[in-house]
């Protein structure tokens, strides 16, 4: 009889944010949130290549954070679940608080270390709305600070 060793609920719940802390994954989960998409249209969508886009895919269905089906000659990429976009929208809410803190976080990589992010998350596309936190001195209008 083989013996399971005990999961770490802490270690899998860092496993599992794994998933969302890539840049070019998150860019194509944002991209997923409008809906179901073939590679393509996540390609044309994120600004990422094809391969990229694949291998992304790939480790988010192994993952369980996308699903696939086939219609017709064409495989759509969805959402697997809608607490999946309901976690991106709450990361929006919680950033919209404490943005600037963890834009100025030394403690977290960047890019330094992993290189630039995709061109659609550098510029914005995938979430029109965000612009980066005021700098130092200028009055913060969301939060008056």
């Amino acid at each position: 009889m083989l013996l399971q060793p005990a999961i770490d609920p802490v270690s899998l719940k860092a496993k599992f944010f794994r998933g969302f802390a890539d840049p070019s994954r998150l860019c194509i989960l944002e991209s997923l949130r409008a809906g179901p998409r073939t590679v393509s249209s996540v390609v044309e969508q994120t600004g990422l290549s094809q391969p990229n886009v694949s291998s992304h895919l790939a480790c988010l269905l192994d993952c369980g954070l996308v699903a696939r089906e086939r219609q017709g000659r064409h495989v759509l990429y969805r959402l697997s679940d809608e607490r999946v976009a309901r976690l991106l929208s709450l990361a929006e809410e919680l950033l919209a608080d404490v943005a600037r803190g963890v834009y100025l976080c030394t403690r977290y990589t960047d890019e330094r270390e992993h290189g630039p992010a995709p061109r659609s998350v550098r510029h914005g596309r995938h979430n029109p709305h965000w612009q980066p936190p005021p700098a130092n001195g200028e009055e913060d209008p969301i939060r008056g600070r």
